[in-house]
């Protein structure tokens, strides 16, 4: 039963029998909330005579722990602000354009007690952003940088994690125009950036520890006199030289000169980009899993982890040297497209050209995530607001360091293995006293109750057994500290 359901049925009034519908209450009620209130989202305030729905379920509060309150307050903030990221998603261009969306932001700031800053063309200029300006050149409303900043409570010392979105609020494909059926929706190619937008919300509401920028490149690629052609050559704020060959590969140009100036700016421990930049991700992934490229292991692990706790599913791929290769160019350093083979790859690729190695960072290509054309089980048709809850949970694990890791081993005296201690079976478990024995290291044939693990080199150089009780608490360590 969805929330869409209960509507469509006149019922505007549910109750939740928590032990009828559920065995494991602090478990599963989040999960059944966050769906309800997901799928019960409507862009509809432009459209005439159309009563608004609403739908209160009612929670009883027998046998929820305080915490699980707390928890559910805190899940049902971040669906707002992914229905904030949706709202701007949907919103046409002729009401969002760089201009009003950093003007949108400004005013948000304030209510979510965020501070923000804007960097108009002219300054753009100035800074030598002439990635960001000339995507914009040919609009009438001019190329933004919103910079909105949460403090986060680790101290001023605490490096932030730094959020690049791109925000292109239409994209006409410039000279290289799109065909008719290509231009329709291009009002969704600022999804990126409206999940940045979106996460900063859910980190001033729902609460985050670490402190996080949020970085939005917003511009308009249409057609004028002024508007930058294929054979322009353009140098980026870092300095580099690119000849564009593609008015329509904008977004990597504006997401570039952003991640040059957000590390340079603020030397982030690390930074994620979030773009609809390719449909080359959409041809090898569908609409199923976003692109997930960085030379960081670590990150990688952490933003995949993330992505299947939310169901906002990610999927690496590479990003080896011999594909810088293909967008080498040849009056100079590099072009911004490399044509059809590798398509997504080469996206990331040219945007790694950009981050020095020392910060660790990530591309997140949710071509194919950023709007659905038809309604899902949790999303109606339009933008989808992927990203919000993805970098949240991103952020709060990072941060807080509450995890649900499926690469955490129960084990029963019998031998029998639990795979993740937050899953219902596996909470069971734990309270009946099963041990944790480690992270698993190798899966060869060992004793009953038994398994290998990564921990202290025994005298032989082979992995010692990691036996114990049940921990005291569900922290893990940071990944950063």
């Amino acid at each position: 039963m969805t929330a869409q359901s209960l509507i469509e049925r006149g019922i505007s009034r549910a109750v939740l029998n928590a032990d009828e519908l559920i065995s494991e209450v602090d478990a599963d009620i989040i999960p059944f909330l966050e769906g309800m209130c997901l799928r019960h989202y409507a862009f509809d305030r432009y459209k005439s005579g159309v009563p608004k729905a609403a739908l209160t379920i009612a929670v009883p509060s027998d046998g929820i722990s305080t915490a699980t309150r707390k928890a559910v307050q805190k899940a049902l903030k971040v669906c707002e602000a992914t229905h904030t990221a949706r709202t701007l998603g949907h919103e046409p261009p002729n009401i969002i354009n760089p201009v009003s969306l950093a003007e949108y932001c400004k005013r948000m700031a304030k209510s979510w007690g965020l501070s923000c800053k804007v960097i108009d063309d002219k300054q753009l200029a100035r800074m030598k952003a002439n990635g960001i300006v000339q995507v914009g050149i040919g609009s009438k409303t001019p190329s933004r940088l919103i910079i909105l900043t949460h403090e986060g409570s680790g101290g001023t010392r605490t490096k932030p994690v730094v959020l690049v979105g791109k925000a292109i609020t239409f994209d006409t494909g410039g000279y290289s125009l799109k065909d008719k059926n290509g231009i329709v929706g291009m009002k969704y190619d600022k999804c990126g950036g409206m999940a940045v937008i979106g996460t900063m919300h859910a980190c001033a509401t729902a609460g985050c520890k670490t402190p996080v920028i949020g970085v939005i490149a917003a511009a308009e690629n249409m057609i004028s006199g002024e508007a930058y052609r294929p054979n322009d050559i353009i140098r980026m704020l870092n300095g580099k030289t690119v000849e564009i060959i593609s008015t329509d590969a904008e977004g990597r140009m504006v997401l570039a000169d952003s991640l040059a100036y957000a590390e340079k700016e603020f030397k982030p421990r690390c930074m994620i980009d979030v773009a609809t930049l390719t449909g080359g991700v959409v041809v090898a992934l569908g609409n199923q899993r976003a692109g997930l490229m960085t030379d960081d292991d670590q990150l990688a692990t952490r933003l995949m982890e993330a992505g299947n706790r939310v169901n906002e599913k990610l999927w690496r791929l590479p990003l080896d040297d011999e594909y810088l290769e293909l967008i080498r160019g040849d009056d100079s350093d590099l072009k911004n497209s490399g044509g059809r083979a590798a398509h997504a790859i080469i996206g990331g690729m040219f945007l790694k050209q950009f981050v020095t190695s020392k910060t660790p960072w990530a591309h997140l290509d949710i071509a194919g995530m950023g709007d659905v054309d038809k309604d899902t089980a949790i999303c109606p048709k339009g933008a989808t607001g992927f990203g919000v809850r993805l970098l949240y949970d991103f952020l709060s694990v990072a941060t807080d360091g509450r995890a649900r890791r499926c690469n955490r081993i129960w084990t029963t005296r019998s031998g029998i293995r639990y795979g993740d201690p937050f899953r219902i079976h596996d909470r069971a478990a734990a309270r009946r006293g099963h041990r944790r024995v480690g992270r698993v290291h190798s899966l060869r044939a060992s004793p009953p109750g038994v398994e290998r693990a990564r921990g202290r080199k025994t005298g032989r150089g082979r992995p010692a057994v990691v036996r114990g009780r049940r921990p005291a608490s569900n922290h893990l360590r940071s990944p950063f500290t």
